[in-house]
């Protein structure tokens, strides 16, 4: 274990001294006091915090996949969906995610849901005629219908699911990773718990840079 730490602290060790001023605190990214716990052990987290109705996550949606691919294998990627725009459904989104992640469907169709609600016009969220939010907004029903066509589930299995007290409650613990996270945007990016992506950060490969800076600099941590 002591090489190895070696080692991860070789690797870090010019990114700190050459980053100390290019990766600054309370810029490039924040540190979130307290630590949130993580719920992956033995891996360091990467949690995306977005919205299915955020047309900023949507168009980050490659930035996303490409961080993902870019980490090291004792790293693991998590979502946690946000709701704090109900003008938006944010909300519905909330439990419609949460709900496919239970019913193990989420990862598989993350990208045509994207999809669905800004590209195809499957599931939309803007009204094309007049560019403004839908009303009536979309709902789970809406939600469901694309998993039954995506996914293969019954609709009205979903829809069951996703009006259970497990998703009430996968809900308010969302809620409460937001709001200990203290994420004023979306998308936002924190790792391990620890850190949170700042606004200071120049372009979408600063921040996939600054994330595994701070992956590295976190399992070289754990391996000491």
């Amino acid at each position: 274990m002591k090489r190895l730490a070696l080692v991860l602290l070789a690797l870090v060790a010019p990114l700190t001294a050459g980053a100390q001023m290019l990766w600054e605190p309370g810029v490039h990214f924040e540190v979130i006091e307290p630590a949130v716990p993580t719920s992956t052990p033995g891996k360091i987290e990467v949690t995306e915090v977005f919205s299915y109705g955020c047309p900023y996550c949507f168009q980050a949606l490659a930035v996303a996949d490409k961080l993902k691919a870019s980490l090291p294998a004792y790293a693991q990627m998590t979502y946690v969906p946000a709701a704090w725009n109900a003008g938006e459904a944010w909300p519905m989104f909330q439990r419609a995610f949460l709900t496919a992640q239970a019913l193990g469907i989420a990862e598989a169709n993350h990208v045509a849901m994207f999809e669905a609600i800004w590209k195809t016009g499957e599931l939309p969220l803007i009204n094309a005629e007049t560019n403004q939010i839908r009303q009536p907004l979309p709902t789970i029903a809406d939600a469901a219908r694309f998993y039954a066509k995506h996914a293969g589930i019954k609709e009205a299995d979903f829809l069951a699911r996703a009006q259970s007290p497990e998703i009430d409650e996968a809900m308010r613990r969302a809620d409460a990773l937001v709001k200990a996270y203290r994420v004023g945007g979306t998308p936002s990016f924190v790792v391990n718990g620890k850190y949170r992506t700042g606004k200071g950060l120049k372009s979408w490969d600063d921040l996939i840079r600054v994330v595994n800076y701070l992956v590295a600099m976190e399992q070289a941590k754990v391996a000491k």
